[in-house]
């Protein structure tokens, strides 16, 4: 199908000369209206007017400029002899090319709270352009977006005709733009309402992976990597490092103002947690929590990686390392491994909220975002906890809340010395946390201890009492609450009471 006519309407003009140059190559026709058609004008290119087709000038502040039986007409024709004849009657050009770009209304949405700004944002005559066009990709190519001009520049500079297979995937991404633009305008819309009848979810942006959680299993990712962090090295991010990778950067989330603090996870769960006064050692401590299960584990600090952390780590094998920069020694030293996959996190703002496909629908919660603070929490005992004990409790109760439920965690001047994590019985858990710190050499004496959830019993203090652990935290709530606190008060134990469960499945 060979391009005649071109109706050109855009938000975003950047781009666009390039493409005004190979119309005019191919003595395509131009038409445009409002600040579209100025801009073209100023570039030096002739475009005819809207107006002058339609018979109407711009009207209303602009919200009425295309929408005219002389413009869609024009989109909406087949190029059979019926529908031909009928355009020529009414005196109505043929539209062969449309190009739009759509007000932004998501960035208005983020960047502003003035609703009437942002119900102006909400396109019309661009959407009806785009899906008219679209409905006649057998005759019509629509480019959506600005980010198709690219697209757009390379297929005008081989020449002025469109195969039907072009047309069609291009109609595909129109109806992708307008999906995305009807549900952000949904969301905006629910938001002021403050209710959502169904769930609905449209993410741009597919990229293939390896495979699944194992490889007979396919699985892609939706989205954009590159606004939460840049791939500097290694090889391609595989669907089981994604799911590590945003553990680890949620947890890490929580210490990102922090002393210097470096973590490390395997199957989602941190095997070794350390904050120190330098990166080294925070990352020699977190190590030392778990050497074992680090093995092709992933590693992540919260601040820039030096040549010495960097030379620490390059002595056992990992798969993923993730900081907020690295300086440039460091980094040649950890791109030693060819495999090795070194992760730059940027500033950004995480979801808020996760999605879950279960049975024959969807469940959706908001992330557990809720941090204890000492100003937070409650005595529920005669002793009390030492200032430094107070401070690994805290520190704790992180660790706890980022491990797979039942969990106990275990730390002693800040570092995690050992943890129980997907246990089915709290009472497992705590053994499991203390196996795990005598077999890496700590003594639990002077440890604190934190749950994610409530004790049944008193069973868990007891045993955290022979083990040597004299300060606890942990929800409450329970029934038999008072018996564990009765344990704690008899034998000197400091118990702190959050109010707050943070299971975690």
């Amino acid at each position: 199908m060979k391009i005649k006519n071109a109706l050109i309407s855009v938000y975003h003009k950047d781009g666009l000369d390039r493409i005004l140059s190979l119309l005019k190559q191919h003595d395509i026709n131009i038409l445009s209206t409002g600040g579209t058609q100025r801009y073209i004008e100023s570039q030096g290119h002739t475009v005819q007017a809207v107006e002058d087709i339609t018979g109407y000038p711009s009207i209303l502040d602009g919200r009425v400029k295309t929408l005219h039986p002389g413009v869609f007409g024009g989109i909406l024709a087949r190029r059979t002899e019926d529908h031909l004849e009928q355009l020529t009657e009414h005196q109505i050009v043929p539209i062969d090319l449309v190009i739009v770009d759509l007000y932004p209304f998501v960035k208005t949405v983020a960047e502003s709270a003035d609703h009437q700004q942002i119900i102006e944002k909400i396109d019309i005559g661009g959407i009806s352009l785009i899906r008219a066009a679209a409905k006649n990709y057998e005759s019509v190519l629509v480019i959506s977006s600005q980010s198709q001009y690219r697209d757009l520049e390379t297929l005008l500079q081989s020449g002025a005709e469109t195969s039907s297979d072009q047309r069609l995937s291009y109609a595909r991404k129109a109806f992708l733009e307008s999906t995305r633009q009807d549900l952000a305008i949904i969301d905006y819309l629910d938001s002021q309402i403050g209710d959502r009848e169904e769930f609905r979810l449209g993410v741009a942006g597919r990229t293939e992976l390896r495979y699944g959680e194992n490889p007979h299993q396919e699985a892609s990712f939706y989205g954009d990597m590159s606004e939460i962090m840049t791939q500097l090295h290694g090889k391609a991010i595989s669907y089981n490092n994604l799911v590590d990778i945003d553990a680890a950067i949620r947890l890490m989330a929580e210490f990102w103002q922090d002393d210097p603090t470096a973590a490390i996870l395997k199957h989602t769960n941190s095997c070794g947690v350390a904050q120190r006064d330098d990166l080294v050692t925070a990352w020699k401590d977190a190590l030392a929590g778990d050497p074992v299960s680090a093995f092709g584990g992933i590693f992540i600090v919260n601040k820039p990686v030096d040549l010495a952390t960097a030379q620490a780590m390059n002595k056992i094998f990992f798969e993923v390392v993730i900081a907020p920069d690295y300086d440039d020694d460091a980094l040649d030293v950890l791109k030693t491994k060819k495999n090795r996959i070194i992760l730059h996190l940027h500033e950004h703002k995480m979801a808020s909220t996760s999605y879950k496909q279960i049975l024959n629908g969807v469940i959706v919660q908001k992330y557990d975002q809720k941090v204890e603070t000492k100003e937070g929490i409650t005595l529920a005992t005669r002793a009390k906890a030492k200032k430094r004990e107070l401070d690994d409790l805290l520190f704790a109760s992180i660790c706890a809340k980022h491990l797979k439920s039942n969990t106990i965690a275990l730390v002693k001047h800040k570092q995690l010395i050992g943890m129980g994590c997907g246990q089915t019985s709290r009472v497992d858990a705590l053994k499991q946390a203390i196996q795990k710190a005598k077999g890496f050499g700590f003594k639990c004496k002077g440890a604190v201890m934190a749950s994610d959830a409530f004790f049944p019993f008193a069973d868990c203090v007891e045993i955290a009492h022979k083990a040597g652990i004299r300060a606890v935290i942990q929800p409450g709530g329970s029934i038999r609450d008072r018996d564990s606190i009765e344990y704690c008060d008899k034998h000197e134990m400091a118990m702190y009471l959050t109010g707050t469960r943070h299971f975690k499945h």
